[in-house]
């Protein structure tokens, strides 16, 4: 392993696996800037007074509330904060639209339509139109003055996208495609003004089309009752021999997957921030609950079993929102270094989301189920209330679930988690190889019982170390075993992206952690360390599970003895009472009556 912070300080993606972090070269949550913050409590101030006492009625599908609320969001510059000035928005850096969608992500259902308008309804435009597009839509997207809805899935197609079945034919005269076909599941379908949708150019060229809802031929059908997310508008769409302008191609012809896969990259690390900033909130109307609620003569809140939840809840929620920050900054320090190296903006912003479309993947699964925990233990500290609609668990429990199948299901994610790593190594964009043969050797030699690490949270960062070498031994005897057939095995593949989640997620709790404590003192980075101490010791116990899994799906005999060694030689640490650890989490809260951390 690595270890030089000068040879790190700049992570390419996935390369987390083999080399160590700097701390000091990271971005994390309190590195936020005067301007930024003001951005994110902007955002704040919209979702506290105009959605939140309006809850009920946007669930309710009031009519013309959530298209206003839009256009409400339009005028205060928070529709236009990704779109460059010289298009009629803010031109905000990667980070700072970061800490905007967190704040968005408390929004339930008018989070979903903001998302879906500013992220895959307008960043298709923004980073592959022409120049008269993004002259045409980009200042009326950011405005709020005219609404976007993304077209991709369809009856026959979801998770296999490029499967799709909508046609496009050009016209005799050359002047416009006529596009034949349904779309299915499309959020602001209702009130949607143009449509970013892809079709089959003479049946085998996929496509994207930017589409007027004026023209003729286009149906909408109706409100589909959904589980949650109620406000959110999502229908069927249905195009009839519409005819959509040649000039309203986006892109190019065939190429419609580039535009398909890389806004994802973004939609979905963009989905983790919202789910993150949407569980700091929930964590805060538990711990309101848990000091309020009375039984056997005392508040809820000063109960062991409670103070789990509460603890538990934060410790994930820190973790989450110190992995996404980090990640964050990453993708916008390499917008800086492509835009110093020549690039133009929109080819800078869509190379560096792919360049950390790894760490984007792992993210939204990782987020999507953190929030499910989240709002699932806020139900049951409300108890028989949380399953009231008359309290605020209970919304917010119906909303989270849609997350895990957004922007591809967590299962599709994780699959290319692995995917995406093995390919970058075979393409030579990772050495993969070099670590995974020095750890074969490492298992052939003696261990060493020399003098463990000092300093802050160095026995946790070094038991990190450790598991990603588990990881690069488990994974390279997989691929060896199967080959080009390693595809087949999903349950293996997705033991090893759960290893790597843990992972890399511990390892952001871990630097943060660090770089905080050259700004702080030892008693204001004490939440920080436990918080950390806490889940780096579960973490491992998580890994170690997946991996006994993935190896016992695979190996027998002399290997799978070798494996196991290997795996309980990589995966130690020592004892932790996180009992009391997790106490000390609670109290804070309780005391703070919210999420303080």
């Amino acid at each position: 392993m690595e270890t030089d912070a000068k040879k790190t300080a700049a992570l390419k993606g996935g390369e987390f696996l083999t080399k160590d972090t700097d701390p000091n070269s990271i971005f994390i949550p309190e590195d936020i800037s005067e301007e930024q913050k003001l951005m994110a409590d902007a955002a704040r101030e919209f979702v506290e007074k105009e959605i939140l006492p309006k809850l009920d009625a946007i669930d309710h599908q009031e009519p013309g509330l959530t298209v206003s609320l839009m256009e409400k969001a339009g005028e205060l510059g928070l529709l236009g904060t990704a779109v460059p000035a010289e298009y009629g928005g803010l031109g905000e850096d990667f980070n700072t639209n970061t800490f905007l969608s967190m704040e968005i992500g408390a929004s339930h259902s008018f989070g979903v339509s903001f998302a879906a308008h500013t992220g895959i309804g307008t960043l298709p435009i923004l980073y592959y139109g022409t120049e008269d597009q993004k002259q045409k839509y980009l200042p009326k997207l950011a405005s709020g003055e005219i609404k976007a809805a993304y077209c991709l899935t369809e009856p026959t197609s979801g998770s296999d996208a490029l499967s799709a079945k909508t046609t496009a034919k050009l016209s005799a005269d050359g002047n416009y495609y006529i596009l034949n076909g349904q779309k299915m599941w499309i959020t602001n379908g209702g009130f949607a003004d143009i449509l970013i949708t892809f079709a089959q150019v003479d049946g085998d060229k996929f496509t994207c089309f930017i589409i007027d809802t004026k023209s003729e031929g286009f149906t909408r059908g109706k409100e589909e009752d959904k589980m949650g997310i109620k406000g959110s508008s999502t229908r069927a769409l249905f195009l009839d021999n519409v005819k959509v302008p040649k000039e309203n191609v986006l892109g190019e012809i065939g190429k419609g997957h580039y535009i398909a896969f890389n806004v994802l990259n973004v939609g979905r690390f963009k989905l983790c921030a919202m789910t993150t900033g949407g569980a700091k909130r929930f964590i805060s109307t538990a711990v309101n609950y848990a000091n309020e609620r009375k039984q056997f003569g005392k508040t809820i809140g000063s109960f062991g079993a409670i103070k789990y939840k509460l603890a538990e809840q934060a410790i994930r929620v820190f973790v989450s929102e110190s992995a996404t920050i980090r990640t964050s900054g990453l993708i916008k320090d390499k917008v800086s270094e492509l835009l110093a190296g020549g690039s133009n903006y929109s080819q800078a912003v869509i190379n560096a989301a792919e360049e950390y479309a790894i760490e984007s993947a792992m993210l939204k699964v990782f987020g999507s189920e953190m929030l499910d925990y989240v709002v699932d233990e806020t139900v049951q500290i409300f108890g028989g209330y949380g399953f009231s609609e008359e309290y605020p668990a209970a919304r917010a429990y119906r909303d989270s679930r849609i997350n895990r199948i957004f922007e591809g299901t967590n299962e599709i994610n994780r699959l290319l988690t692995v995917d995406m790593l093995v390919k970058r190594s075979m393409k030579g964009r990772l050495d993969l190889m070099g670590p995974a043969m020095a750890i074969q050797k490492d298992l052939m030699s003696v261990p060493s019982f020399g003098e463990k690490p000092g300093g802050l949270l160095a026995l946790e960062l070094d038991a990190i170390r450790s598991a990603k070498k588990a990881i690069l031994m488990i994974a390279g005897s997989a691929v060896q075993k199967f080959m080009m057939k390693l595809a087949d095995e999903q349950e293996i593949i997705m033991n090893v992206t759960d290893m790597l989640i843990e992972v890399f997620t511990s390892e952001s709790a871990v630097l943060r952690t660090q770089k905080l404590s050259s700004s702080k003192s030892e008693d204001e980075i004490l939440p920080y360390v436990e918080m950390t101490q806490v889940y780096v010791s579960d973490s491992l116990e998580r890994i170690n599970l997946y991996g006994k899994h993935a190896i016992a799906s695979f190996a027998e005999g002399d290997e799978i003895k070798m494996l196991m060694l290997g795996l309980k030689r990589y995966l130690k640490l020592e004892p932790l009472n996180t009992t009391k650890l997790r106490r000390n989490i609670a109290a804070r809260l309780i005391e703070a009556n919210k999420y303080c951390f």
